[in-house]
């Protein structure tokens, strides 16, 4: 059955409550039957879910489409208008501000509701009246019971809270697995393969917040040649596809492709589809989920617009901590298992994500809100736990050893006035000569091959000294340590790494300044010993606590601990002086910026999940340093093995005194000195450093 037509009969099937429940909408704008100072707060929302109403209607109707440019516009305006700046600080949407109006535990859970019915804007561009009917019910039934009476107790509004969540979880947390797997569940990719690219009115009908991030890139997308957006959906998708060759894993076997990205690049999206039909694989195209039964913490994983406010995603990160229980997570899993056994012949055919990552935003640091929920120790267990068995889970429909996938990020206008320049030196880095990047790789990695262990030393007020303890080859001639990694899965060129062993890896990691996923760490420190985080702080917040709070919800996710799961050397020195040469070096992505010096990454390997498929490097030699004594731990109980995270810290090349490989006999083969590389064969990798330090003079 087709998108539409089970559209059409979800919503005939509900027609008859959503009337009832819009008609209830509607008389309670007049009403004050609730006490005073919940007054505006029931109002307002009643009158935002009007809207939404009055929007879905006119998507159903097709009177949207006759709609100005500037109409949608201010309709966009009108409908994240409140999360924007000073409007955040004084909306319900902020638990600060619920709390201060409404009292501390009332007001965390009227804001989850009020930030709750924010996930119906995307309901009604997408014509779900099921969806929005569910949530129009669920704030009616909250609405009745402050109806007529002092207060209610909070516990009364949790209790509806927590079974709308668990009870719609067959709905919405089933919708979403679906959405994961089945290229006929696709709203965005009818848009992107059908819709006028070089009008602006498009982008409007995806119901995502619409800024100059997303109308810049359109319309200087627009302006390019067709050969350079052939050329830029040519190296994502082929990145993808040599990501299976490169790993040993059979594309044949697949159906379908997942493609996340920022919207603004539909005209190279458009492109990648093609490349991806010929390779035998549909588009599967879903949202970033904004409900709090469906959505990660403050993640977007699936397309998205411009993020209104980013305070706002960070506050509601752990609003599951407002009803999180053992029973929540054994019904969301019921629910997991059940969708994927009924579609066991769609998930076997996912071949996993391919990636268009942005960066150039402002970058983000969150202020600390008293209001806003988080998880106790029992909740941070549960939901441990609950990634732990739901990453069993998809690993059982889904096999890792069968999926791959590749990322690229392209710069957003907001990187500054010289937004094109910086576009196509980005085009030519992504698309850097991969034999030149492979034979100096190879140099490194032989070095490299030879160690007990690497040591890499800060410079100046940089303070790491840290001692990366390797894997012993049984054989050299056919063994290695390290991949040859060009540009496949990440793009761009270029970077060794390995899975180091975890006993004998100690010390101290030490970056002035670091983003990682939207979030800026400065002087972020972290101390390992025997392979394994044991002590961090940074400066990103006043207080020690705040600070450590900070890294332990964002860089140990929620765990005491994590171990070191790769080391790697970058050395993409041209995407180092092009961030240097812009002062962007605040902004570039993980994924450009881990090219750009060394990086350890803490939590799980880079062969999570497919640990046992032979991978060798072009050369002919196989990759054996793939798993460490915690991941070895999946033959014999796989939820001791995985984190379900992977977070990259790069030391970038000015911060770095020296990178030596120190064999068994205690010789020290020197790979980087005072940013620079030293190793006979790599020393081309300096003549992007070299222009830089001349055009600095």
């Amino acid at each position: 059955m087709s998108r539409e037509e089970l559209l059409k009969e979800k919503n005939e099937a509900c027609r008859e409550r959503h009337t009832l429940a819009v008609d209830r909408l509607r008389s309670m704008v007049a009403e004050e039957t609730v006490p005073e100072k919940y007054l505006i707060y029931f109002q307002d929302i009643t009158i935002f879910l009007l809207e939404l109403e009055n929007v879905r209607r006119k998507i159903a109707d097709g009177s949207w489409e006759r709609y100005s440019l500037k109409q949608k516009q201010s309709l966009n305006e009108i409908l994240y208008s409140a999360l924007l700046e000073d409007h955040y600080k004084k909306n319900y949407a902020n638990p600060a501000y619920a709390a201060e109006k409404l009292g501390l535990e009332m007001g965390q859970l009227l804001s989850l509701l009020c930030a709750e019915t924010r996930s119906g804007i995307p309901y009604a561009f997408e014509n779900r009246m099921d969806y929005l009917t569910i949530l129009y019910e669920l704030f009616i039934e909250v609405y009745n019971c402050f109806e007529n009476t002092e207060e209610p107790e909070p516990k009364e509004i949790r209790d509806i809270l927590y079974w709308y969540a668990s009870d719609y979880c067959d709905v919405f947390l089933a919708d979403r697995i679906e959405e994961q797997i089945n290229p006929e569940c696709s709203f965005a990719a009818d848009i992107i393969e059908h819709a006028d690219l070089e009008s602006d009115d498009y982008l409007y009908r995806f119901g995502e917040y619409i800024t100059e991030n997303e109308l810049g890139t359109a319309r200087y997308l627009r302006t390019l040649p067709e050969e350079t957006l052939k050329k830029m959906a040519d190296v994502y998708t082929e990145g993808y596809r040599i990501g299976f060759i490169n790993t040993g894993k059979d594309l044949s076997i697949k159906s379908t492709v997942n493609i996340r990205y920022t919207l603004g690049f539909e005209k190279v999206i458009r492109l990648a589809i093609d490349n991806f039909r010929k390779m035998g694989l549909k588009p599967v195209i879903y949202r970033a989920a904004a409900s709090v039964i469906t959505k990660r913490e403050q993640y977007k994983i699936g397309y998205h617009g411009a993020i209104a406010s980013q305070q706002y995603e960070y506050d509601h990160r752990q609003d599951q901590a407002l009803f999180l229980d053992k029973r929540y997570i054994e019904r969301r899993l019921e629910v997991a298992k059940t969708v994927y056994e009924k579609n066991k012949e769609l998930a076997a055919g996912f071949a996993g994500p391919a990636c268009m990552e942005t960066f150039g935003e402002k970058p983000f640091s969150p202020e600390t809100n008293e209001a806003a929920p988080v998880y106790s120790d029992s909740q941070r267990r549960l939901a441990l736990e609950y990634d732990s068995r739901s990453g069993q889970l998809t690993n059982q429909y889904i096999k890792g050893e069968e999926r791959s996938f590749t990322i690229i990020a392209w710069p957003v206008p907001e990187i500054g006035e010289n937004y094109p320049e910086i576009f196509n030196e980005v085009i030519r880095i992504n698309t850097l000569d991969a034999d030149l990047y492979t034979k100096v790789q190879q140099t490194l990695i032989d070095a490299l091959d030879q160690g007990d262990y690497v040591r890499v030393l800060g410079k100046g007020e940089n303070q790491t000294d840290i001692r990366v303890n390797l894997r012993e080859l049984n054989d050299p001639e056919k063994e290695t340590l390290f991949e040859n990694c060009v540009a496949d899965v990440n793009i761009p060129v270029g970077e060794v790494f390995t899975s180091p062993c975890l006993e004998g890896t100690e010390g101290v990691l030490h970056v002035s300044r670091v983003y990682l996923e939207g979030l800026q760490f400065r002087d972020l420190k972290l101390t390992f010993k025997e392979g394994r985080i044991t002590d961090y702080t940074c400066g990103s917040f006043e207080s020690e606590e705040e600070n450590r709070k900070y890294i332990y919800d964002n860089v140990l996710k929620n765990h005491d601990t994590l171990p070191l799961g790769e080391f790697a050397i970058g050395t993409n020195t041209t995407a180092y002086v092009a961030a240097r040469k812009y002062g962007i070096e605040d902004k570039m992505p993980i994924l450009i910026a881990e090219k750009t010096g060394p990086h350890f990454a803490v939590g799980d390997t880079c062969y999570s999940w497919s640990e046992d498929i032979r991978v060798y490097n072009p050369n002919g030699k196989e990759i054996i340093a793939k798993d460490n004594s915690i991941s070895i731990q999946r033959k014999e109980d796989v939820s001791k093995a995985y984190f379900h995270c992977h977070t990259d810290i790069t030391l970038p090349y000015d911060e770095l005194e020296e990178i030596s490989v120190v064999t068994k006999e205690g010789k020290a083969i020197i790979l980087l000195k005072d940013g620079k590389f030293v190793l006979p064969g790599t020393e081309v990798l300096n003549k992007p450093l070299e222009e830089d330090i001349k055009c600095q003079k």
